[in-house]
């Protein structure tokens, strides 16, 4: 079955900087648009970036735009989020999320495969 797993998350000091990791299983991962989501507690999920299953194209949301860098290993069937100058409203539960053969967009109702998530805590 299909499984989309993060790992990476912690706990840094605000300017620090994190990789996450998501690997995927059960897809041909060269066919998956790969994206990053987060939620806060008391915040809805949002969009943070994603990269497109044919690699020609990335984007990223304006809140992190210029400090994280999505990034993908088609060999290792995995997309990795870094994260660099983390702030404390960074502070969130991360998740990945996968469609096949679609763009990048923003919605997560368009992404049909989702991981657990992974904590990252930013101290101020």
């Amino acid at each position: 079955q299909v499984q989309l797993v993060e790992s990476g998350g912690g706990l840094v000091q605000a300017g620090g900087s994190l990789r996450l990791a998501c690997k995927a299983s059960g897809l041909t991962f060269s066919y998956l648009t790969m994206t990053w989501f987060r939620q806060a507690p008391g915040k809805e999920r949002e969009f943070v970036g994603g990269t497109k299953w044919s690699g020609d194209n990335t984007f990223y949301s304006d809140a992190v735009k210029g400090r994280f860098t999505i990034s993908r290993d088609n060999a290792k069937n995995t997309v990795y989020l870094q994260m660099n100058s983390l702030k404390h409203e960074d502070t969130a539960l991360y998740y990945c999320a996968a469609a096949r053969f679609i763009r990048v967009v923003a919605s997560s109702k368009n992404y049909d495969y989702w991981g657990q998530g992974t904590q990252v805590t930013v101290s101020s």
